[in-house]
């Protein structure tokens, strides 16, 4: 049965803090652009307070959720358990962008992974919570974590993700824009 809360309540929490992997979802104003849906791991989503989640934004091969955030700050993040009982919870809110090297970014990186490639701390302001049955949900088993991001960002370095960012982050596919190529610098 589909449930709704005004924040989360602490076995939720436990619950979101449990998952493996969770889901983001941005898009831009009006009716142009496209829907980013985007999965996360890594230990990468702490949860805040009851109101207040955050994630901890790796560099990847596109900027949507940063250039939607700075647009409208509009987005949802959406877990689904694949193992144990059924269940799937969306939490709706405002995000903000942190970026590497600012003051919030810098006040908030303790409660994260030193993961290389780090370009911001997503923090979201919490509007809606809800679950609902997951009935329809595979059990799946977790094997492990991947290491292909960590390994490729350790081999750049901070220059050649600078570079990478230059090239690839500057602008969201919507045009929007995105972050400039110098860590901590934001668009």
């Amino acid at each position: 049965m589909a449930e709704r809360f005004s924040s989360l309540r602490p076995d939720l929490a436990r619950w979101w803090r449990e998952q493996p992997v969770f889901f983001v979802a941005t898009a831009p104003s009006g009716d142009a652009g496209h829907v980013n849906l985007s999965p996360k791991g890594l230990d990468t989503l702490r949860v805040l307070a009851d109101d207040r989640v955050a994630y901890l934004d790796l560099t990847g091969s596109g900027v949507e959720t940063i250039a939607h955030l700075r647009d409208n700050g509009r987005i949802t993040l959406m877990a689904c358990a694949f193992d144990g009982n059924p269940r799937i919870s969306r939490i709706y809110g405002r995000g903000a962008v942190h970026v590497a090297g600012s003051p919030e970014f810098d006040a908030l990186a303790p409660e994260f992974p030193d993961l290389p490639g780090r370009r911001s701390i997503i923090d979201i302001a919490l509007e809606r919570v809800t679950t609902s049955c997951g009935y329809a949900v595979p059990l799946m088993d977790l094997v492990d974590d991947r290491d292909r991001l960590v390994d490729w960002a350790k081999s750049k370095g901070d220059d050649g993700i600078a570079a990478y960012w230059d090239s690839k982050n500057a602008l969201s596919i919507d045009g929007l824009a995105g972050i400039d190529g110098r860590p901590g610098i934001p668009a």
